[in-house]
């Protein structure tokens, strides 16, 4: 009997030793962990954002490059039939949206819902446009009977994506 209270005195404050060194050991392996963690999360963030940045700087470019007061303006030409220049106007909105399509992964969900609906709109109004001309119009017919859509509207989807856009950009700095 004797032997095994001497072998617990000798094992117990050895348990107790060992137990902790073992906390010991462990709250500096989950310290450097959470450390390197918190460095590759800045490191991340470092090459993140200015692909983020650059997506939103694109996808601006984007909403004002098909912006009517735009690519109106940019594609106009008076040799066009209404229905020829609708069509160009159209394939360079698409065109232009789908060189932009990759750019939804670094922005919010909200932001390219309404990035996606201003330039379906913007390709609606278009072809709202044209469709109420005549066959033989002219490319400047178009361009009038979009402006008048335009002063009609009271909320334009480019405007309010922009503004979001802004709005969400601004939370980075």
């Amino acid at each position: 009997m004797e032997i095994i209270i001497e072998f617990g005195k000798l094992l117990i404050p050895a348990l107790l030793v060992l137990y902790a060194m073992y906390l010991t050991v462990k709250t500096v392996l989950d310290k450097e962990i959470a450390g390197k963690e918190v460095d590759l999360r800045i490191k991340n963030q470092e090459m993140i954002l200015p692909l983020r940045l650059q997506a939103y700087e694109r996808l601006t470019l984007l909403l004002e490059r098909i912006s009517p007061n735009n690519i109106l303006v940019r594609l106009s030409n008076p040799n066009y039939t209404a229905g020829e220049f609708q069509r160009l106007i159209v394939k360079e909105i698409r065109d232009e949206f789908n060189h932009n399509l990759s750019q939804q992964i670094y922005i919010s969900e909200e932001s390219w819902t309404l990035v996606n609906k201003a330039v379906e709109d913007t390709i609606s109004m278009i072809n709202q446009s044209g469709s109420s001309l005549k066959e033989d119009a002219k490319a400047m017919d178009l361009t009038k009977a979009v402006f008048g859509e335009i002063l009609q509207n009271e909320l334009d989807s480019i405007s309010v994506a922009l503004s979001h856009l802004k709005k969400e950009i601004s939370q980075f700095y």
